[in-house]
């Protein structure tokens, strides 16, 4: 049986066989305390607005409020549960990076699949501490790493962003690189330079944005300022060079790997 300090769970689906058979597997599992249940965006709103909850388990194509605009909505709350993706369609999953969900379930659910979902709940969880009471002091938020669902070959998959050493625009889209590969994501590359700025992203051209963690050198010649990434020079727009240099003399010295 759940225990009494067990998480609090809001399931959100209009369809009543997968709202019961989704609530009755979170029921089950020692983890969750509490299962609430609403059959629309709407009325899982209302749910928010009056209890306190951890974790929203919710299906994304519903009529009226859908799930992608219901965790919009939830991504504002001052103190926000964690959500978790439930449906049936994969193309909804890059979509839900930009939203910061913390797991992405497809149907049929599983048992173990749920499980796995509540594993990651709780994980995040710990790293970023219990939900506060009132009268709790406003607590330093960690430095955490962020999964991001990629697409590869029709097959969902998952990067973290520590993983990415530059991103490049296209579009409306951002074509991540790490160390094995690239992936295109539906993200425009202002957006990810704003939410990864405090993890080290910088823009070096009006097209890049470079992760300085994994920066190798900094290279001047004749004016013309590059960086290495890997085995990959990048060029650095005049606009950017003074911007970059200044970022990287703000670094420990440790951290600096400046070129001549």
């Amino acid at each position: 049986m759940p225990t009494a300090q067990g998480m609090v769970v809001l399931v959100v689906d209009d369809e009543v066989p997968a709202l019961s058979e989704l609530g009755y597997l979170l029921d089950r599992d020692d983890r969750v305390g509490e299962v609430l249940t609403a059959s629309s965006g709407t009325d899982a709103l209302r749910l928010l607005d009056a209890r306190d909850v951890d974790v929203v388990f919710s299906d994304i194509s519903m009529p009226g409020l859908d799930g992608m605009a219901l965790a919009r909505v939830i991504s504002r709350f001052a103190v926000r549960p964690q959500v978790v993706f439930v449906t049936a369609h994969e193309r909804h999953a890059v979509d839900a990076f930009a939203l910061d969900v913390t797991d992405y379930v497809m149907k049929p659910v599983r048992e173990d699949r749920i499980a796995e979902a509540v594993r990651r709940v709780v994980e995040q969880r710990e790293r970023s501490g219990a939900r506060p009471s009132p009268d709790d002091p406003p607590a330093e938020a960690p430095i955490e790493d962020e999964t991001i669902p990629v697409e590869l070959g029709g097959v969902t998959r998952f990067i973290t962003r520590n993983q990415i050493r530059y991103a490049q625009a296209h579009g409306d889209y951002a074509r991540l690189h790490t160390d094995t590969g690239s992936h295109l994501v539906r993200v425009p590359l202002s957006v990810l330079e704003e939410r990864w700025a405090e993890h080290g992203f910088v823009r070096i051209h009006r097209s890049t944005l470079v992760a300085l963690p994994h920066v190798r050198e900094v290279r001047m010649d004749h004016g013309r300022c590059s960086v290495l990434v890997g085995g990959v020079e990048l060029q650095v727009s005049r606009r950017h060079t003074k911007e970059l240099r200044d970022t990287l003399l703000r670094r420990p010295l440790g951290e600096r790997r400046l070129g001549s």
